[in-house]
């Protein structure tokens, strides 16, 4: 872009005549990089490239795996030797690869800002599975091949857990790179939007770089959210588009009429952009809604509140299958952790505490005691460092970060949500699930009111959108919502996908106190 082009985009778009002084130190790095690049890369050419070969390692993993295993396969229709078998195996790589395109595998992480590889873990099922069949029965029809079942069990079994674990394996490496940071703008500086801003700007992980918000009439900016620019109207949207190298815009209400946002959107469509649009009633609009159209206008769904016995039979066999797994596998870990909590301080090694569950019954909840035995006594004398009622915010919720009450142990088991685990045992006694809405306290829950006490249609969970997606930094109005649209959306598919993308959000140990 030379100077001309530069000022002609510049001009009502910025009332500073030097970028760097509105712009965050990492836009500036993207921006220069892109630059001096003479080809951009994005995020979508990086990430499926990777899990493309991501995709061949963890096949190759697993053919090899039962290659070791098994050895070379052999039957009444002669043996085919190892070399033989590979170069069958090379042969199926590239349909491999298309089949995984098929099922879309290499097209949400530009697409969708949380995409993640929990979400791929039914769909690398299925296309494993598939492919395996399909494998074995082509090879019994063709004759060209003897497969062994065995062996191909061996293979399906291994290949869907090593695909996975290359995914993963190929998104952290994705995410360390600046390739992967999209830079982003905010259409409408209102409530919603900066709501957008907040909530993105909580998450690094999602790769979304904002750069600034677009309206012609903003709202002041909250404190947290003061670094971001104002860049300029709507009407300039497109030029900004090119300048700052925008690759997402967020259409999250601004005070323009419908079809000047339509103009807007559509003003888009010749740019390598990405548009998400923030829909109306977007607090009971969850992830599992479903679209359908009457004569091309799109009505979006919700599902109903009322669970078949189907459903819930399902989600209980889930549960009572995965505690009673976990509590035989981690038996040897919760002695261990007894111990430490023994020598550690004085004190029983559980504690129990009331909470309200489902259908507004209460029960008592089993963790590893973290604090002092004396902890509720004391809380009264900390009650003016609660972090959720700082700066006249919300008390409702009580957290205290580096809370003096806490033991040594119990600073490390927090961190790492490790004195949960416990709660296996309520879900075995059928008061807790695996997965749900948050287990309040019974102080915490006096402030549930009206419609957000539909969070309590199912049991409370070990973990949910509330753990996922940001702990103990939630706010309480925003915690209720979650539970509900987690509640009013549920699925088992979602349950699992919650299961798995909590095991990243304890690992990463942020805002657990």
């Amino acid at each position: 872009m030379n100077a001309t082009e530069h000022a002609a985009l510049l001009e009502g778009t910025l009332v500073h005549d030097d970028i760097a002084s509105v712009l965050d130190e990492r836009t500036l790095a993207i921006l220069e990089r892109r630059r001096r690049t003479a080809v951009v890369r994005r995020r979508g050419w990086l990430v499926r490239r990777m899990l493309l070969l991501a995709d061949i390692l963890g096949l190759s993993l697993a053919f090899a795996l039962a290659e070791i295993i098994i050895g070379p396969a052999g039957g009444d229709m002669g043996r085919v030797n190892t070399l033989g078998e590979l170069i069958i195996f090379l042969a199926t790589v590239p349909v491999w690869i298309v089949a995984a395109k098929v099922y879309g595998l290499y097209d949400h992480d530009e697409e969708r800002a949380d995409h993640s590889t929990a979400d791929e873990v039914v769909a690398v099922f299925h296309l494993v599975t598939v492919g395996s069949w399909v494998l074995f029965v082509g090879a019994w029809v063709t004759k060209l091949a003897y497969v062994d079942f065995v062996k191909l069990a061996v293979f399906w079994l291994s290949a869907i857990g090593l695909v996975v674990l290359a995914r993963a394996g190929a998104r952290g490496f994705c995410r360390r790179r600046l390739t992967y940071q999209q830079n982003t703008v905010i259409v409408g500086a209102g409530d919603v939007g900066q709501l957008v801003a907040r909530k993105l700007l909580q998450h690094p992980e999602y790769g979304i770089n904002l750069v600034g918000f677009i309206d012609a009439a903003p709202k002041d900016r909250r404190p947290d959210l003061e670094h971001l620019t104002l860049l300029g109207p709507p009407d300039r949207l497109p030029a900004i588009v090119k300048l700052f190298d925008i690759e997402r815009v967020v259409i999250a209400f601004s005070n323009e009429t419908h079809e000047s946002t339509l103009d807007l959107i559509r003003s888009l469509k010749d740019l390598d952009v990405q548009v998400d649009i923030v829909p109306r009633l977007f607090e009971i609009v969850g992830p599992s809604v479903g679209i359908h159209t009457v004569e091309g206008l799109p009505l979006v769904g919700l599902p109903s509140l009322c669970f078949a016995r189907s459903s819930r039979f399902l989600k209980r066999t889930v549960d009572l299958v995965g505690s009673a797994c976990g509590l035989f596998f981690l038996a040897p870990f919760f002695v261990v952790v007894a111990v430490w909590i023994k020598l550690d301080s004085a004190g029983p090694v559980f504690y129990r505490q009331l909470r309200m569950g489902a259908g507004d019954r209460t029960f008592r909840i089993y963790k590893f005691r973290t604090m002092a035995a004396d902890a509720d006594e004391r809380k009264a004398e900390y009650a003016h460092l609660n972090k959720h009622a700082e700066n006249g915010g919300d008390g409702r919720m009580f957290k205290i970060p580096s809370d003096p009450r806490v033991t040594r142990a119990g600073r490390f088991l927090r961190r790492y949500s490790l004195d949960e685990l416990p709660q296996l045992i309520n879900v075995i006694k059928g008061e807790m699930s695996l997965v749900g809405p948050r287990p309040l306290i019974l102080d915490e829950d006096e402030f549930v009111h009206a419609w957000a006490r539909d969070r309590l249609k199912l049991k409370p969970g070990m973990t949910g959108l509330w753990q996922v997606v940001g702990r103990t930094d939630i706010p309480f109005e925003e915690m209720t919502k979650l539970d509900y649209l987690y509640v009013t959306g549920w699925s088992l598919q979602n349950d699992l996908s919650l299961i798995l993308r909590t095991i990243p959000a304890v690992f990463r140990a942020q805002k657990a106190y």
